[in-house]
């Protein structure tokens, strides 16, 4: 963890943007995957460890603006507990580290809510993402868990996005070591992708690299054969085959939880094959004139244009498009080859604080997604500022279902060409992806390099 000065700076902050009220934090607990006992590993809500830094389950705090008040809620652990948990530090010496004085029993927790109410104090509390924060909430403020996330405070909401959207040096320094174990661990796939190796056997092995470290995944592993399909979290045990590309989206979160997330797509075999190669190159050249553009004052949805229109250039060259790549872009048409946003924040979520709504996060107040397909998933669109960390991840896909649905539906017909594309249904899909860092004088990738070009992969691959 940080130092208590970092926690206690963060709260008088967070304080005095609110100015007033009584702000909610509800810590998270172990929850069952088949019963109480057996429990999904625990993951502490990020911004109870932004607040708070406690890594511990059955924690809850509050922030009392009006009164000046900051408490963290909990029970100490019982002779039961302990034998089967060991021993922890008691909730004072847990609060101590990050400055909070006052340590009250959960019994406590609901009323002091209500003693609030009372006094009409405003209750502030963010969007639950988790059945049984909705439950808690019912309780403690009676509010019927289907009106909860409209009823959330969003002064709250913003006042938390305009801390944790801007990285300090000290959390860059947490990111970098995510990002570097997560190179790691696609270098390690890298080395291990063979004809005969399956999708579960190189998902062992890209967790076995982040667990080398004690660390966790930033999110299920993504290692398919079928790079067309954007979240594919299926590993096949069918042996793979030369000529076949393996895409791997992975990351993993340090021990303070701070995350990293790439992207590689790699050939099964000893290279690529010429076709693959083309789209690869075609992928380099559309990512690198995203990195060309990013810095301080340029809209991510500029940078997101910009991508897409390299990516039209590269179909227009192989035939697979025609016309004005710029047009094409605006229009919507090059979203056959893209159907996703070129990236998202990252930090203590691999796509951070998306429980409080993709568009408080990545978008300008007053500002609303495009109603376009593969426009209305840039989840990143307004101006970068010092600060910012994000991912930067082109694709190009040939997805079959979409292929059929826009021919048959005409769609883009002074774009695409149908007839070429046909011969392509059964390529997949590539993706490459980097994080970034913007500062004062322009942006940086966060971490060691990892291999992005065909040429670089593949000396990987054959090591």
């Amino acid at each position: 963890m940080f130092s208590k000065e970092t926690y206690i700076a963060r709260r008088k902050a967070l304080k005095e943007k609110m100015g007033s009220g009584l702000l909610l934090f509800l810590g998270n607990n172990f929850t069952g995957m088949n019963y109480a006992d057996n429990a999904y590993h625990f993951r502490q809500d990020s911004t109870f460890l932004y607040y708070f830094a406690s890594d511990y389950e059955g924690l809850a705090a509050i922030i009392d603006v009006d009164n000046d008040k900051e408490i963290i809620f909990g029970n100490e652990l019982t002779i039961d507990d302990i034998v089967w948990t060991g021993v922890q530090p008691t909730i004072k010496e847990k609060c101590e580290r990050v400055g909070i004085e006052t340590t009250r029993p959960m019994a406590d927790f609901a009323a002091y809510i209500k003693n609030a109410q009372a006094k009409g104090q405003e209750i502030h509390f963010l969007p639950p993402y988790r059945a049984e924060h909705q439950v808690w909430l019912q309780d403690l403020l009676g509010i019927n868990p289907a009106e909860q996330a409209a009823k959330a405070s969003m002064k709250f909401v913003k006042a938390v996005i305009s801390q944790r959207n801007y990285k300090s040096e000290e959390e860059i320094a947490q990111i970098e070591e995510a990002v570097n174990v997560s190179v790691d661990m696609h270098c390690a796939a890298m080395r291990a992708v063979r004809p005969g190796t399956t999708e579960a056997e190189i998902v062992a092995v890209v967790q076995a690299e982040a667990q080398k470290h004690n660390f966790n995944l930033s999110f299920p592993i993504i290692a398919t054969v079928n790079g067309q399909t954007l979240h594919n979290h299926a590993y096949g045990t069918t042996p793979l085959k030369e000529g076949q590309m393996l895409l791997l989206d992975s990351g993993c979160e340090n021990a303070m939880h701070y995350a990293g997330d790439l992207t590689t797509t790699m050939p099964v075999g000893p290279r690529f094959t010429e076709q693959q190669r083309t789209v690869c190159n075609i992928l380099r050249r559309a990512h690198l004139t995203g990195l060309e553009n990013i810095k301080p004052g340029i809209e991510y949805r500029e940078v997101h244009r910009l991508v897409l229109t390299e990516i039209a250039k590269g179909m227009i060259d192989l035939g697979l498009m025609k016309g004005d790549p710029v047009e094409a872009t605006i229009k919507g048409a090059t979203c056959m080859f893209m159907p996703h946003g070129l990236g998202h924040m990252m930090g203590l979520d691999v796509h951070d604080m998306e429980n409080f709504g993709e568009v408080n996060v990545g978008y300008e107040e007053g500002r609303t997604k495009s109603p376009l397909f593969g426009w209305k998933s840039l989840r990143l669109a307004k101006a970068l500022e010092p600060g910012f960390v994000f991912s930067v991840e082109p694709g190009i896909y040939f997805i079959p279902d979409l292929i059929d649905k826009w021919r048959a539906e005409k769609q883009f017909t002074d774009f695409i060409c149908y007839d070429k594309l046909e011969a392509w249904k059964s390529f997949g899909g590539m993706r490459g992806e980097e994080d970034y860092y913007v500062f004062e004088g322009g942006a940086r990738r966060l971490g060691k390099y990892k291999p992005m070009s065909p040429e670089e992969i593949e000396e990987v691959r054959n090591s």
